[in-house]
């Protein structure tokens, strides 16, 4: 094999070539990141990384049925690509029939843009974001008050070609932003955080200003005891738990029984009422500032994504509408299964149907409640309510009579989030949110703040 094939298209056609399977999926990741930290009020370190990642996806038709198998490794040579073909020829040989076997996808029509050199990032991206955030720091030092956190992009292209004759390409920026402000004690904490595509709409200053108020209202300590509570729930709270509910939302589960969205006697909830505002939770690739793939990519098979399905379009998914259970997620062999229809998952949430109020709106309409910051160390106790306990973080503070009186003690939490959205009074603006949680897996979210008004804080925690 030629040394001189090394771009990203060459290097999935010529895999494709090689191939002696009934069937192949190729798949090569290019990879670019770049990444500011810092650290009382102090750049610490910066770095720019690439790589690439390349999956071979092995078919073999036989009696029994079709078998799989998948081999993924980075950094792969020229000499190297022959023997990772064969890898997953032999992992598929040496395996039984996948009961997710389906006919490899075709007729989709190829990606212009897909014999073109990756994009990438670069420390160009925080141009105009770093002397920005130097100018943070000094307000920060003028104010007493420490600022830690850590900004990081990603720049990811996908090729993705098959043996039925698929040509898909997909780049996807992911920036997230979480910045941390501090007394000089430690004792106080506060926490913002952002995702963005470009690091353009990140306003350092802005988020400064807002962690100083917080700050600010740690100043009073209240201690509470363990209860429910009217609680109003930021964007970055609703964002972890909508998104733990969609991971949960298994066509195929549902249907045999096994989580909360399971009709008892048999079926599913689907069309049944489980908020009482009239909420809707979409996942769309083609959301303004939330876009993700329009096709699936899979590198791997389990729970209802199969590695069958790639290239499959993904199109806008209603979950919930108007209060109402729409749809549960499926690949095409679990909605085979289920009767339901085919709904792969996306990489972009939305939850909306509320007011234009935003948080501070709703802060001023509390007589006495709970303001949360986000939440951490989500986990899942049981998986047929989907009940999950976890910590709040980085400040619980009281609300009377409209306004903020104080910090109060940390709790650990225990709801599930169908549950909240069945007992929500109020949702206000949907805006674009950083989950705190699933930052490392899921960043494309956009959420109303929530008020409830029974929230479970079954116990006081220590932490800060």
């Amino acid at each position: 094999m030629s040394a001189r094939v090394e771009k990203p298209h060459e290097v999935v056609e010529r895999a494709l070539e090689l191939s002696r399977a009934d069937g192949c999926v190729v798949i090569a990741d290019e990879q670019s990141s770049a990444n500011l930290r810092w650290a009382g009020n102090a750049l610490t370190t910066n770095g720019v990384t690439r790589s690439r990642t390349l999956t071979v996806i092995a078919t073999v038709d036989g009696a029994q049925g079709t078998a799989s198998g998948v081999v993924s490794r980075a950094a792969v040579t020229p000499d190297e690509l022959e023997p990772l073909v064969r890898a997953a020829e032999a992992a598929a040989r040496g395996a039984g029939p996948a009961e997710d076997a389906q006919p490899l996808v075709t007729g989709v029509a190829p990606s212009p843009e897909f014999t073109e050199a990756p994009a990438e990032t670069s420390s160009a991206v925080f141009a105009d974001f770093a002397p920005a955030l130097g100018e943070a720091f000094a307000r920060a030092r003028a104010g007493d008050r420490e600022l830690y956190g850590f900004a990081s992009h990603e720049l990811v292209s996908t090729y993705l070609g098959t043996s039925t004759g698929l040509r898909l390409r997909h780049d996807q920026p992911n920036g997230t932003l979480e910045l941390n402000a501090k007394s000089p004690d430690r004792t106080r904490s506060a926490w913002a955080g952002r995702s963005t595509r470009d690091f353009k709409d990140v306003d350092p200053a802005a988020l400064d200003a807002e962690l100083a108020v917080r700050l600010g209202w740690a100043q009073r300590r209240v201690e509470l005891p363990a209860g429910r509570y009217e609680t109003l729930l930021p964007p970055t709270a609703v964002a972890d738990l909508m998104i733990y509910q969609l991971w949960s939302a298994s066509g195929r589960d549902a249907v045999e029984g096994r989580t909360v969205f399971s009709k008892p006697g048999g079926g599913t909830r689907v069309g049944e009422r489980l908020a009482a505002l009239p909420l809707s939770l979409r996942s769309d690739p083609y959301e303004p500032g939330l876009e993700s793939a329009p096709f699936v990519i899979a590198h791997s098979s389990g729970g209802d994504r199969s590695v069958f399905d790639n290239g499959l379009p993904i199109a806008s998914t209603e979950w919930i509408r108007g209060g109402e259970l729409e749809r549960l997620s499926t690949s095409r062999h679990s909605a085979a299964l289920t009767g339901l229809p085919v709904a792969p998952g996306s990489d972009s949430l939305i939850l909306d149907g509320g007011d234009d109020r935003s948080l501070e709106d709703m802060v001023a309409n509390t007589t006495r409640g709970l303001l949360l910051t986000c939440l951490w160390y989500i986990r899942e106790v049981d998986p047929a309510t989907l009940l999950l306990t976890g910590l709040t973080r980085d400040g619980v503070y009281l609300v009377e009579n409209g306004e903020v009186v104080g910090e109060v003690n940390n709790f650990r939490f225990n709801e599930s989030p169908v549950d909240v959205l069945g007992r929500a009074t109020e949702a206000g603006r949907t805006e674009k949110t950083l989950p705190r949680e699933w930052s490392d897996w899921f960043t494309r979210a956009a959420m109303p703040a929530l008020r409830v008004p029974d929230f479970n804080m079954s116990s006081v925690s220590q932490g800060v």
